[in-house]
């Protein structure tokens, strides 16, 4: 996975108006010194920018480019608890800037943590539609929880060859990652091509970024040249897309998928209906096991926020409600869907909440938007 080891203003423009004056007031005394520390952190001095770090940091301490430098210089040191910690509060003091939450994701993952990784990295998504970075990461994570799901289908029924042969095919795709490594993504590197298909990569002095090869140019048409038959494979199916490295990634072979892919169980396509009860059913067992990522994560970029507050004050509130008791139980009774159009869907049903401090029972609406093939809350409204 990569670890994103830059300040975020140098990954993106058109941050919120206030994160960007205070980048702006920044001296160049201080601008100066976190060059200097970054150029330390890619020397392999991790305590030299360390000590570089705490100093602007003394000065400014709420300086968020210096707070996230010295997450990378922690990570870089193997002080994961303390870069999470670290990281973690820079989402909650900065939620527009999607490189905190990647980095939160990367060490999740190191850990083994991957539920909270996929969480971390949704809401990097969520704020940077376009962050490819966390995209890639993304797909690593998935790829990591789709072996664990097949390796236990395999404990479950270990006749099952279907899922023998996808874990297989997952293993083989994931061997060069096996303990999710940090791969450190430089700020200005040049990206070279990268080496052809089922090519290991040569080791970069740069970071690598991946690049289509060119064609070949078509023959003359005076004298056309006659076609050279691709070689023969096994199957009429073309083979998948070669999955290749991603800009700032460290020595990596190229892999390809298998020419002959796995057939995949044929199964009824879900309707929103049921779709969309499995996503409010899974959004009450989030609250019950009071994992409040994963329940924050069922509320769309777009939900409406009761009063008008702003979304950080609302995630604050609610991470102190749900925190705060020791055991939580939401169940929900009489539930049917409303299908607003092919988008929107609104689910009612009547919500029971139990606690060791409260329990109650409201009438409840959710306003669902499908956002790619879940469903997501656009508003929360309660009956009585």
């Amino acid at each position: 996975m990569v670890l994103v080891a830059a300040p975020p203003r140098a990954f993106r423009s058109g941050v919120a108006a206030a994160l960007c004056a205070l980048w702006l007031a920044a001296s160049s005394a201080s601008v100066a010194g976190l060059d200097e520390a970054t150029a330390l952190l890619k020397a392999g001095q991790h305590e030299q920018a360390l000590q570089q770090v705490n100093r602007l940091l003394a000065a400014n301490p709420k300086d968020p480019e210096a707070r996230f430098v010295k997450g990378v210089i922690l990570t870089e040191r193997g002080d994961s608890q303390a870069a999470a910690d670290l990281f973690e509060r820079l989402t909650q003091d900065y939620p527009a800037l999607p490189e905190p939450y990647n980095n939160l994701a990367v060490i999740y993952a190191s850990q083994g943590r991957y539920d909270q990784a996929r969480v971390a990295l949704e809401k990097s998504i969520r704020t940077h539609p376009s962050y490819a970075t966390a995209y890639e990461n993304l797909g690593d994570v998935y790829s990591k929880l789709a072996g664990d799901a097949y390796d236990r289908a395999l404990r479950l029924d270990g006749s099952d060859a279907g899922a023998r042969k996808k874990l297989a095919l997952v293993r083989e795709l994931t061997a060069p990652e096996q303990a999710m490594p940090v791969r450190v993504a430089s700020r200005d590197a040049t990206p070279p091509p990268a080496a052809p298909a089922k090519q290991p990569m040569p080791p970069p002095t740069t970071a690598a970024a991946a690049v289509k090869p060119t064609p070949p140019a078509a023959a003359a048409p005076a004298k056309p040249a006659p076609a050279k038959p691709p070689p023969a494979i096994a199957t009429a199916t073309p083979p998948p897309t070669p999955i290749t490295a991603a800009p700032g990634a460290a020595s990596k072979p190229t892999l390809v998928a298998s020419a002959r892919p796995v057939p995949v169980k044929a199964a009824p396509a879900p309707s929103p209906d049921a779709s969309a009860l499995r996503s409010v059913k899974a959004w009450a067992q989030a609250w019950s096991a009071k994992d409040v990522d994963a329940y924050l994560a069922f509320y769309a970029a777009e939900f409406k926020t009761p009063n008008g507050t702003s979304r950080a004050e609302w995630e604050k509130t609610r991470r102190a409600r749900i925190s705060g008791p020791r055991s939580i139980k939401v169940s929900i009774r009489d539930a049917k869907v409303l299908r607003r159009d092919d988008q929107h869907v609104a689910v009612i049903f009547q919500q029971n909440y139990r606690s060791d401090r409260f329990q109650g029972r409201t009438r409840k609406t959710l306003e669902l938007v499908r956002v790619a093939d879940e469903w997501r809350i656009l508003e929360e409204v309660v009956t009585k």
